[in-house]
């Protein structure tokens, strides 16, 4: 595979999962890990993608501002958005994790809005600020730079404190015998908490993410109530999910 195929992969792998590890990508490339190091860094200085220990996060992951010409397939995590928003009931308390699709559902929701949201990300509690009628409750503890997600025993314990009416989760990865899964320990850790803490599971995926899986495991397909894509909910590729008794949005 010619260097450039091989940099078109990882950022492709960057876009859809947000972050990938060098050991990961060594692997379905077939290549050793110094060779993916190295397309990293070049990538790295063109400003296609941040390297970060161990591995790389897309652009539109690391972001403070938003920006949407740096959110990967955002056309369609702007449809699952608004699919989300409609699920929210009035005066709701909404537990709602980090990621690019997680922040347009913050943006879409609408002005007459009132309810209460939690969340560990920084990313998504700035965009919830801009919201006048909703209460912002951020959940603290160590901050993953290249995430801007707060982990650890305390963002955990503070989650023992909740019980939300609905809880939106994103995933880096999804498929039917491993279910939801991640690339970060830590962030694995607090999504399980998120899970206990919430009456109700959501987890909006984009389509590119059907089938993938990741190293660490979040958790299995029936544990999350409903799946929402940017697909018509009758697609055949969403057949298999179907069988799992997951309403399909």
């Amino acid at each position: 595979m010619l260097k450039e195929e091989r940099q078109q992969f990882i950022l492709n792998e960057a876009r859809i999962h947000n972050k990938v590890l060098l050991g990961d990508l060594a692997d379905q490339l077939k290549v050793s890990v110094d060779t993916v190091r190295r397309d990293v860094k070049e990538l790295d200085q063109q400003q296609k993608l941040k390297k970060v220990h161990g591995g790389a996060i897309s652009n539109g992951f690391n972001i403070y501002n938003y920006n949407e010409a740096d959110i990967y397939s955002h056309e369609e995590k702007a449809f699952i958005a608004k699919k989300a928003v409609s699920l929210i009931p009035e005066n709701a308390i909404v537990l709602i994790g980090g990621g690019t699709t997680n922040l347009e559902i913050a943006r879409y929701l609408p002005a007459n809005l009132s309810a209460t949201f939690f969340t560990p990300s920084l990313s998504v509690a700035m965009q919830l600020m801009t919201h006048e009628k909703i209460e912002v409750l951020f959940i603290g503890g160590r901050l993953l730079k290249h995430a801007q997600i707060a982990v650890g025993p305390s963002t955990i314990s503070f989650m023992n404190e909740i019980k939300a009416d609905i809880c939106f989760m994103t995933t880096h990865s999804i498929n039917v015998d491993n279910g939801m899964s991640d690339s970060d320990w830590d962030i694995v850790q607090v999504k399980k908490a998120m899970m206990k803490s919430s009456k109700k599971i959501v987890a909006p995926v984009i389509s590119k993410k059907l089938g993938s899986s990741q190293r660490y495991r979040t958790c299995s397909l029936n544990e999350v109530d409903v799946l929402l894509t940017e697909l018509d909910p009758f697609s055949s590729k969403l057949d298999p999910y179907r069988r799992q008794n997951i309403e399909i949005i």
